[in-house]
């Protein structure tokens, strides 16, 4: 479940159908922001979990079938590649998203551009859920590391990245190398107007949790 606009994910060369858009086997159901909802991930359906509680991120058990693949969208975007979560107690996140049977690929213990310190690969299907380290002053600023994990954002995996990225003008950042080998990204800027931070990602062929 995603609070944001549904016109502006249209204006970014989305389809929106009934307030949903399919990115590969995913739908994602928008609603309207609101002081009560917040923005951005709200939520998320989740099959073959062991338990719900997963260190404060809404979730909810799928019974359903894994849907076949939608078609790419107008804009070139094919699937999402990984969703990102950040958490101000690593550690405990991780042993509660292991906890729930999420299957752990590995840690890496490197930092990230934006200063995560540490990341967290878990593989869920085709999509990747990408657990985020917050910075030392990030948790201190925010309220300490008894604030529970929460949805940050989406990496969404493309079938030709440079074509994509023209077609969105002003609203996309340059390409460049991104963490994982041989790969490519670039953000989508906030003039798109989204309520959460967007990446774009080149496609490869899975290996490991990249």
């Amino acid at each position: 479940m995603l609070a944001d606009q549904p016109d502006r994910w249209s204006a970014l060369g989305f389809a929106v159908t009934d307030g949903c858009c399919e990115l590969g086997a995913v739908r994602l159901t928008f609603t309207e922001p609101s002081p009560e909802s917040g923005h951005g991930l709200l939520s998320w359906s989740l099959r073959d979990l062991e338990e719900t509680d997963l260190d404060g991120l809404s979730t909810s058990r799928s019974e359903r079938p894994v849907r076949p693949p939608a078609s790419a969208q107008p804009n070139g975007v094919l699937a999402i590649d990984h969703i990102v979560v950040s958490s101000p107690s690593f550690e405990r996140s991780v042993s509660a998203l292991q906890a729930a049977g999420l299957d752990l690929r590995r840690v890496r213990e490197e930092p990230t551009p934006a200063g995560a310190p540490r990341q967290a690969f878990f593989r869920l299907g085709e999509e990747i859920l990408e657990l985020v380290a917050e910075p030392e002053e990030v948790v201190e600023r925010s309220g300490g590391p008894e604030r529970p994990a929460r949805f940050w954002g989406l990496a969404l995996r493309v079938a030709d990245l440079e074509r994509t990225v023209e077609g969105l003008g002003e609203h996309a950042g340059p390409v460049r190398d991104a963490i994982q080998p041989g790969r490519r990204i670039a953000t989508v800027r906030r003039s798109g107007g989204l309520s959460l931070p967007l990446a774009l990602m080149s496609s490869v062929e899975r290996s490991g949790e990249s």
